[in-house]
């Protein structure tokens, strides 16, 4: 079967190597895709940017699965317009329709789904202009710190944590009134901030039935020891050993099920991956957030532990039968540690050359914020690449993809030398 991927990150370039091993796959197509996913099938190059595009393509090229990597083709409904057109309606889109991206693209909107829903989350208050003073008394009802978060997509940079009450109403007038997060920041939630040890939890549902993938946690900070700003994130490790069987037994008991079961009761289409954001407070669950795709860098330590052929997978969601497949994954642990550009997450220069891909051989170099300048790859983005090693345990996977790195050279490469160690104490 052909299949496009649509997306040019690290993320998709996890997905383009899983799908380039399955024995159901035709031609893959990558939309724009990236240096890394060129030699794993072909790069449309210039990228198509509509959906009418996208869907003249895939007449054009005899598509048969769509897979969205990123959250706004999502939001913006690519489901729901395939589903509803003739011409396109027997391809499979693996992702949910516009109504189920919403638990990502509205933080207003997944907060009510799970009070509806008995979902265990922090205690809220959605913010709009007209209420600004409610979002203020809200505030001085709170303990510090004060969660701020902009209810649409905000690229991963709408959240603020903030200590000082004071602070805290002066960034939500400023979200609210002076547009710092754009169309994102119209509503603002405010939120309690719980405090506990964070991880990442990955569902697969055809909308009726459901499979647990491997579990991981990533880090946000820009900074060892969790500190400085946040980053779409810095690195990842799966699986995590604070998540053991009786806590994702709650997991699943008090939030995996009573989401999938929710959608279903309010009939939203829901075919692809749930994130779920939890924190793990005192061994209760409690959700942060949900993603309506797969994370980045999580999947770049999650897919490479799926011994499934991932089409096979694929195709069960699209025809409705994931029940009858199991999740086959392997037992080693993953590590993935993100070289960044110096300056990232705010302003940092880019083209600079990268030396050293070649010459890694004991992991794997998902390919992110890279671009081709003339016959040599060069830095294009924040985030530039993961280095994912597999190994017995979180130690001897770390200590592989830091190997390998020191391999690689790009000017101002920044990366933590953290990852993973404070799962080791």
């Amino acid at each position: 079967m052909n299949v496009l991927l649509l997306g040019s990150g690290g993320r998709e370039h996890a997905f383009a190597l899983s799908i380039s091993k399955s024995a159901k796959l035709g031609k893959l197509y990558i939309n724009p895709g990236n240096p890394g996913t060129e030699s794993l099938g072909e790069n449309i190059k210039p990228g198509l940017k509509s959906f009418r595009e996208i869907k003249d393509f895939c007449l054009e090229k005899d598509i048969e699965m769509v897979v969205v990597g990123p959250e706004a083709p999502l939001v913006n409904g690519i489901y729901n317009e395939f589903i509803t057109d003739p011409e396109t309606a027997h391809i499979g889109v693996i992702g949910p329709s516009k109504e189920g991206a919403e638990l990502e693209g509205s933080k207003d909107f997944a907060k009510q789904f799970m009070q509806r829903h008995e979902i265990p989350t922090a205690g809220y208050k959605t913010i709009q202009r007209d209420n600004l003073y409610a979002g203020f008394q809200f505030i001085d009802s709170m303990r510090p710190p004060y969660v701020l978060k902009a209810d649409g997509l905000a690229a991963g940079k709408g959240v603020l944590i903030l200590d000082d009450a004071d602070d805290a109403k002066r960034e939500l007038a400023s979200m609210l009134s002076e547009n710092k997060f754009g169309l994102a920041g119209n509503k603002v939630v405010i939120e309690q901030f719980m405090r506990g040890i964070e991880c990442s939890v990955f569902v697969l549902t055809d909308g009726n039935s459901y499979k647990i993938l491997p579990n991981a946690k990533d880090y946000k900070r820009i900074g060892e020891g969790d500190t400085g700003l946040n980053t779409g994130g810095m690195g990842a490790v799966s699986p995590v050993p604070f998540v053991d069987d009786a806590f994702m037994s709650k997991v699943e008991r008090q939030i995996i099920i009573p989401t999938v079961e929710g959608l279903k009761k309010e009939n939203i289409v829901y075919k692809g991956f749930i994130y779920i954001g939890l924190m793990n407070i005192g061994g209760e669950p409690f959700v942060v957030e949900y993603n309506c795709r797969m994370g980045d860098p999580e999947t770049e330590v999650v897919l490479p532990r799926i011994k499934n052929d991932i089409l096979d997978l694929f195709l069960a969601v699209a025809e409705e039968r994931l029940e009858h497949t199991q999740i086959e994954t392997d037992p080693r642990t993953a590590v993935t540690i993100v070289l960044a550009s110096g300056g990232y997450p705010e302003e940092y220069p880019s083209g600079f050359g990268i030396q050293g891909l070649e010459d890694v051989t004991e992991s794997i170099v998902f390919q992110a914020g890279t671009k081709k300048d003339s016959s040599r790859v060069v830095t294009a983005g924040g985030r530039v690449l993961a280095v994912t090693s597999l190994g017995k345990d979180i130690k001897e996977a770390r200590e592989k993809s830091y190997r390998s790195i020191q391999k690689i050279r790009f000017e101002g490469m920044y990366y933590r030398n953290d990852i993973g160690l404070d799962l080791l104490s």
